[in-house]
């Protein structure tokens, strides 16, 4: 195996199945992990907790530079892949509760929000040897990652493995509600002024619809070998 990049940046949109990949990578070549998604979801968990309203730009963004946000290597054994610590509460499943999920994108698409957090980002990137997954990495946070990768997917095989996610844990989704909440955050993530989702123009773009996760790992060994 040639020599290892510094930064792999990971991205792509909802559901597309970057924090589960990115995780797999990460392990594999004992880099760290960051999903920088979550830090997004904390911003709209603390401002939803606080009765915040999630359309005032302004409240949201300042709040997003008061909170104390932290990622940490998973502490309990129940299918998370890291600590999500807001405020020095872990936070790691309660950022994914639906709330959470139907206002995320417009928090990420404020340009302050995305400015604080991208200065965390960069922080904790220069650390080196990490997996950095979203939906910005390699066209804002590290343009000058050494690889990028961008993982496309249908909006119907990203909203089947939602659902099945889902269902493996215990919950009741609606398959049509899935559908339409990632319709809705693929036009924010799009559409915003402020980084919008799209390929670094020297990312390699993977197209998962007829691959399993395995074959998606390996393709992405193969791009480090």
């Amino acid at each position: 195996m040639k020599k290892q990049p510094n930064i792999i940046a990971i991205d792509g949109p909802a559901a597309s199945g970057k924090s589960t990949l990115a995780q797999k990578l990460a392990d594999k070549l004992g880099y760290l992990y960051l999903d920088t998604g979550v830090m997004y979801r904390a911003v709209t968990l603390a401002a939803l907790e606080k009765g915040c309203d999630i359309s005032d730009e302004a409240a949201v963004t300042a709040l997003s530079k008061a909170v104390a946000i932290d990622v940490r290597p998973a502490s309990v054994n129940d299918g998370r892949m890291y600590d999500v610590w807001l405020n020095n509460e872990d936070a790691t499943w309660k950022i994914r509760e639906a709330g959470v999920e139907a206002n995320v994108s417009q928090v990420s698409a404020y340009s302050g929000v995305r400015q604080a957090m991208t200065e965390q980002q960069r922080q904790i990137g220069k650390r080196g040897k990490m997996v950095m997954a979203g939906r910005d990495i390699g066209t804002v946070v590290f343009p000058d990652a050494e690889l990028k990768i961008y993982l496309e997917a249908s909006l119907e095989v990203r909203a089947r493995r939602r659902y099945t996610e889902l269902c493996q844990r215990g919950e009741k989704p609606s398959f049509e509600d899935i559908v339409s909440n990632l319709r809705s955050r693929d036009q924010i993530d799009s559409g915003r002024a402020v980084a919008p989702l799209k390929p670094a123009g020297d990312a390699i773009i993977i197209d998962t619809d007829d691959m399993d996760q395995q074959q998606v790992f390996d393709k992405m060994m193969s791009l480090l070998e």
